[in-house]
């Protein structure tokens, strides 16, 4: 009989019972079964993952320390602390010999040199560590004995080169370990079976792999803040801090709380916000995101796993599954831009079986108030959008091919036959492969002259193999799939490390300016090597870094939602106290203009001093708006001569100018065809130039260009000046090589979403176009008109400027 009563008595002291779909984990496990288990946040998916390997251990009597057993796969290093806590509280309390630590970029030189020696039996790591764990010459005497493998938010990986690096390497460790079996967790994802599929890998006829259904879906409270007054003519970032006293009063109700924003720069900014409100409250408000330093990212989670803290304001950072128990209610500044992302902030409250959570939005502008309606009309549907997982990325083949000729070494054959059993490449080419084995063995055709670029050699008993330490040394300190702009050290100036900024907003200071960071006021003093030296300072600037990904556009669920909110509320239906209280905004745009519908495409043309403005409504996302924008624009000029400006949100877009010529709903039909989309689209953007600035990432992550040594490393001008020049050697001695149909490919898909692009113009081919003259801007286009207000440089306030046109228009519109 299987000896899992040590298991049943853990659960028996805590007066809880296994759930059903734990115990089905387990028993798919003992017959070696992989798979997915998908449940809620907090409801015990990571007992059902651990169990499964513990048990077999005791089925087999539970001899001695055994080797590495478990690899417990996380895509946040936090997360993977707070996993190895857990993990290893389980293994004290059921007096298991095993020994059980994490392995991420945070872990110390000692920690590493340990594991070098030998691994524990259980290892928390992340993507990029595990591949730098199999980049060594004895990886597979280390990993012989695994026995399972878990990946922990699956859904955060699937989607992203990260996962297809994550792919690659489960199918090296599936070869060395035949019997492995993988389960993934997830929660708030759409396409289940396919998640599932892709971290199984495919060609497993008959061995689909365990999809298992955890409890029902957790009950989620979806509350709005509802401003004391509101404008008709809101902009984007208008409410903000402004509400900051009723987000205080809903911080005094609770004892724990997460405060999310959807950027960094917005985190460091509510911040400050709370502290200026409540100073008395100088230890109870703490701030949590990615470019802080690790000991102080770690000290603010410590304390909310105490609740000795009564606020952190985070980023996504603590999106995932890290177990703070004693949140009592989840704040969200801004929209949630998604369906699954707003469900997976608000399960870090009520962090356990059984528990409701709940989540408080706080509207950054009016119309996020619909945002939020339509966000809980999608929760209480189970609306959850997919993850689309990628496809062909030979920058990541590459690099993972530099990653096992490190180690042991490998032979093309068997390699082609492992590297086809992935989703991602299972349908790579036989031209595609001989390429790829070509490219890091010469550096392909036209880079083969010189020697840093032939990195990987071919022994004569036909093993692929590094030989140069130069290169094994660089490789293994860029290995990942994270790029971003030059990141730099924020240290003062007597040596304490305050954490990283992207250095373009460091390009546009000047010593003895301040700025907001890490939740202090700090003064540039000097900048060198690639750190920033800092002294604290007092002052009230509004300065704080700007970190990439502030672009997040609007799912394409939510936008859907929001569009039928708003067709609702032209019907008269006004359901839920955050309609109701925007009620006054949709009247003025009904009044000034119309509402949109689901089968009308909305138009306004409108005349000011600047000149004429079209205003279009699509509800297609801020990155469609962008690329469409460009599109509408460039087939307009074919037929008139013009310069436009441009303004996007994730509404619509504005085009102004002081010659936009004349149209129609026939005209405006043409200029928003599906037909010959992609060439048109590479004319009006300069897709060439985009891909080529694009190309810095993919030469990065394939090897192409080195950043430099710690300490040293090189700007992003001097990287992207690199990447740059071999982009141009590409395009005019090798037109076909892939990396540059990969590069255009990514900035087709990846930032100007051409798929859904096409899909949402064949969309509007069957709405009926209407256009309107309205005689002022309406409540839709005031966002569009005041973004674009923002963004010019002038001598006058913006915010002035912008106060006077609200009066102004405030006045000429009726009040209904």
């Amino acid at each position: 009989m299987p000896r899992k009563q040590p298991i049943e008595d853990w659960f028996t002291d805590r007066d809880w019972a296994p759930f059903d779909f734990q115990r089905e984990t387990w028993e798919a496990y003992r017959r070696g079964e992989s798979g997915l288990i998908h449940a809620p946040t907090g409801t015990g998916k990571t007992l059902a993952a651990w169990f499964g390997p513990v048990m077999e251990w005791l089925d087999a009597g539970g001899p001695g320390v055994p080797p590495l057993t478990v690899l417990w796969v996380t895509p946040l290093r936090a997360l993977a602390a707070d996993t190895t806590a857990n993990l290893n509280q389980t293994i004290t309390e059921l007096e298991l010999p095993w020994t059980l630590e994490a392995r991420t970029g945070d872990s110390s030189g000692s920690t590493r040199s340990r594991q070098r020696r030998r691994l524990p039996s259980a290892l928390v790591t992340t993507p990029e560590s595990l591949s730098l764990l199999l980049s060594y010459g004895d990886a597979h005497d280390r990993f012989r004995h695994l026995r399972c493998v878990v990946v922990d938010e699956w859904h955060e990986l699937l989607g992203s080169k990260r996962g297809v690096q994550l792919q690659l390497c489960l199918a090296h460790l599936r070869t060395l370990c035949p019997e492995l079996r993988t389960w993934g967790l997830s929660a708030t994802l759409g396409n289940l079976q396919q998640a599932r599929d892709v971290l199984l890998g495919p060609g497993r006829p008959g061995h689909p792999g365990r999809l298992v259904q955890g409890l029902l879906p957790k009950r989620t409270r979806v509350d709005a803040v509802i401003p004391a007054t509101m404008e008709r003519f809101p902009w984007a970032g208008h409410l903000g801090t402004r509400l900051v006293d009723q987000v205080l009063a809903a911080l005094d109700a609770a004892d724990t709380s997460l405060l999310f924003t959807n950027t960094r720069s917005q985190a460091e900014l509510w911040h400050q916000a709370l502290l200026q409100a409540r100073p008395d409250w100088f230890d109870q408000i703490a701030l949590h995101h990615g470019s802080m330093d690790r000991s102080l990212r770690a000290q603010v989670e410590a304390w909310l796993r105490q609740g000795a803290i009564r606020c952190v304001v985070a980023t996504s950072s603590l999106d995932l599954g890290v177990d703070f128990s004693p949140v009592d209610q989840v704040l969200q500044v801004g929209s949630p831009k998604g369906i699954a992302r707003l469900l997976q902030r608000a399960g870090r409250s009520g962090h356990q079986p059984g528990a409701e959570s709940a989540v408080l939005c706080v509207p950054t502008h009016a119309l996020e108030l619909v945002e939020i309606a339509a966000a809980r009309d999608g929760a209480e549907a189970g609306e959850v959008e997919a993850r689309l997982p990628p496809e062909g990325c030979l920058d990541v083949l590459v690099q993972h091919l530099v990653t096992l000729a490190l180690g042991p070494g490998f032979t093309a054959d068997e390699q082609f036959a492992e590297i086809r059993t992935t989703h991602a490449y299972a349908m790579l080419t036989d031209d595609e492969w001989e390429w790829v084995l070509d490219f890091v063995t010469t550096g392909g055709a036209t880079l083969r002259a010189y020697p840093q670029y032939r990195r990987v050699i071919r022994d004569v008993d036909g093993m692929y193999r590094v030989t140069d330490t130069t290169i094994a040394r660089r490789h293994r300190m860029t290995v990942g799939t994270i790029t971003a702009d030059s990141m730099m050290r924020v240290k003062y100036q007597r040596g304490a490390l305050v954490g990283y900024v992207e250095e373009a907003f460091v390009a546009r200071l000047k010593p003895g300016e301040q700025f907001l960071f890490s939740g202090r006021m700090l003064e540039l003093v000097r900048v060198r090597e690639m750190t920033v030296y800092v002294r604290a300072a007092r002052g009230q600037t509004r300065a704080v870094p700007r970190w990439m990904g502030g672009r997040m556009p609007l799912s394409t669920r939510l936008a859907d939602g929001v569009a039928a909110r708003l067709e609702q509320a032209g019907a008269g239906v006004w359901e839920g106290s955050e309609m109701t209280a925007v009620r006054p905004v949709l009247a003025a745009q009904a009044d000034t203009s119309r509402l949109p519908s689901a089968d009308q495409l909305l138009v306004e043309r409108i005349s000011s001093r600047e000149g004429q403005h079209l205003f279009i409504y699509p509800f297609a996302g801020r990155l469609v708006h962008e690329a469409l924008s460009a599109l509408v624009a460039w087939r307009l000029t074919r037929e008139v001569e013009a310069t436009f400006g441009f303004s996007m949100n994730d509404y619509g877009f504005e085009l102004v100018s002081r010659r936009l010529p004349e149209v129609d709903e026939a005209t405006l039909g043409q200029v928003l065809s599906p037909q010959n989309l992609e060439a048109d689209l590479r004319a009006s953007l300069n897709a060439a130039e985009m891909a080529r600035r694009h190309f810095r990432e993919i030469a990065r992550v394939a090897g192409l260009v080195f950043e430099g040594y710690p300490g040293r490393g090189k700007s992003t001008r001097q990287v992207q000046a690199s990447s740059g020049l071999i982009f141009d050697v590409f395009q005019r001695y090798d037109v076909d090589n892939p990396l540059l149909r990969q590069a255009e490919r990514e900035v087709l898909e990846g930032q100007l979403e051409l798929s859904r692009l096409e899909e949402r113009l064949r969309r509007l081919e069957t709405q009926r176009i209407l256009l309107t003259r309205p005689r002022r801007l309406t409540p839709l286009a005031f966002p569009l008109w005041a973004s674009r207000v923002q963004s010019r440089v002038s001598s006058e306030d913006w915010q002035t400027r912008l106060q006077r046109m609200l009066g102004q228009l405030e006045r000429n519109t009726p009040h209904g």
